[in-house]
């Protein structure tokens, strides 16, 4: 999985349209669009600020399901022209994946229990003024 692949997926993973996305980075929708397909080259400053709107670590951007890019940052604070490739267990990225979409599946559930317990309260109250009438 590419960078932009990552940053496709965290995209819908938080149910973010293509143009919010673009919203949210002051950018046209066209400019994020060429992003998420690999069409444009993602420098430092953009991949933080992408980053930074998902709320994730650029190295968590960047790393893909079987390989990751580390930049190695200069004392000044600039970042050098070097990398590495850190191999990480498919095995591990897998369970990442589904560990995150479990935590988005579990926050539908809360939102989905709040609005039946939202419900329940209400017949409750009917019921109680029900059995106070008679």
């Amino acid at each position: 999985m590419t960078v932009h692949d990552n940053i496709r997926l965290l995209r819908e993973m938080r149910q973010w349209s293509q143009e919010e996305m673009a919203n949210r980075l002051n950018m046209s929708l066209n400019g994020y669009a060429r992003i998420e397909r690999g069409e444009s080259k993602l420098h430092l400053d953009k991949l933080s600020q992408i980053a930074q709107v998902l709320n994730i670590d650029v190295i968590e951007l960047m790393t893909a399901h079987e390989k990751g890019v580390v930049f190695f940052v200069q004392d000044n604070g600039v970042c050098a022209n070097h990398f590495s490739t850190i191999n990480l267990p498919n095995q591990n990225s897998q369970e990442i994946e589904k560990l995150q979409l479990i935590i988005q599946h579990k926050d539908e559930i809360i939102a989905q229990k709040d609005a039946e317990l939202l419900i329940l309260k209400k017949l409750v109250a009917v019921l109680e003024a029900n059995q106070i009438e008679k």
